[in-house]
């Protein structure tokens, strides 16, 4: 039973990353051992399941349904485990992905109490602003910023965050402030990653939308990057309370135009659908949504 069940790791994790090599990584295998483990699984099954090429494998139709039941063993095993453990035992390794600057500010300071109380379980982070392939990846859970557009997913909506433009005061002073949004378009605009690609930007005042077109020199995917890019003076961006609270609090950033209201930006925790999130999974987003709520 012990090599059916590494059998069953190894087939989920090729097929979801389609990669033998990534697979064996992060099982600790090597490739061929991998390759191995898949055919010997296939031989007893009697049908193929992966496609090989030389660049990628692909999972075929007999392989998507033994992949959906694959997954569901796996889990109900690391459910039942930790059942009989108890919820202050969870253990294995809980593969986390956050945006940066709300990753750093808003989770990872969270991380302290809820490892205190589950000490066998082990966290990895994989902090980035692009948007990352979850399954492709191995993450169990994600914090995503902004509209999902995915319904592949599972998602718990953890925070509303409100949005307000701020500039630094180098840069007001030499460029002035702006008084409505159609100003906007005389001013140097800086293109986060909530707005990178977009030409305009969009207010309500008193119930009616106001949208106006803006232009600047920076636009970045990275929210450190933005972030920088506003308090070094190279424009007016867009930011979260949450996320530039402290620097408007100590002056390093001004907030401009705050009669007119931006649409807030909703914060989901978001995991692979089709499967019930694991004890390890929901115990974490369980926990951020509590603190979250008593902050808020």
């Amino acid at each position: 039973m012990g090599d059916r069940l590494q059998e069953l790791s190894v087939f989920v994790r090729a097929a979801e990353s389609g990669s033998f090599s990534r697979a064996g990584r992060e099982l600790g295998l090597s490739q061929p051992s991998v390759s191995r483990l898949i055919g010997e699984l296939e031989a007893r099954l009697g049908v193929k399941l992966l496609l090989r090429t030389t660049r990628r494998i692909t999972v075929t139709d007999a392989g998507e349904l033994f992949l959906d039941r694959a997954r569901e063993i796996l889990a109900e095993i690391e459910d039942a485990e930790n059942a009989a453990r108890g919820v202050d035992s969870l253990r294995g390794t809980l593969r986390l992905a956050l945006p940066v600057i709300y990753g750093m500010r808003e989770i990872i300071p969270r991380l302290p109490k809820f490892l205190a109380a589950h000490p066998m379980l082990r966290v990895e982070m994989a902090v980035t602003d692009a948007r990352q392939d979850l399954i492709a990846e191995g993450a169990d859970v994600a914090i995503r910023l902004g509209e999902l557009t995915d319904s592949a997913f599972g998602a718990r909506k953890l925070d509303t965050l409100e949005r307000m433009l701020v500039a630094s005061p180098a840069y007001l002073k030499a460029r002035g402030t702006p008084k409505t949004p159609a100003d906007l378009a005389s001013h140097d605009c800086i293109f986060g990653p909530g707005n990178y690609g977009r030409d305009s930007w969009s207010f309500t005042d008193e119930g009616t939308q106001i949208s106006v077109d803006v232009r600047g020199q920076i636009h970045t995917d990275s929210g450190p990057g933005a972030f920088a890019s506003v308090l070094a003076g190279l424009g007016i961006a867009m930011a979260s309370t949450v996320m530039c609270g402290a620097e408007v609090e100590a002056g390093l950033l001004v907030p401009v135009l705050r009669r007119y209201k931006l649409q807030p930006v909703e914060v989901h925790a978001v995991f692979p659908g089709g499967r019930r999130p694991s004890a390890k999974v929901r115990a974490l987003v369980d926990y951020l949504a509590s603190e979250i709520k008593r902050r808020n």
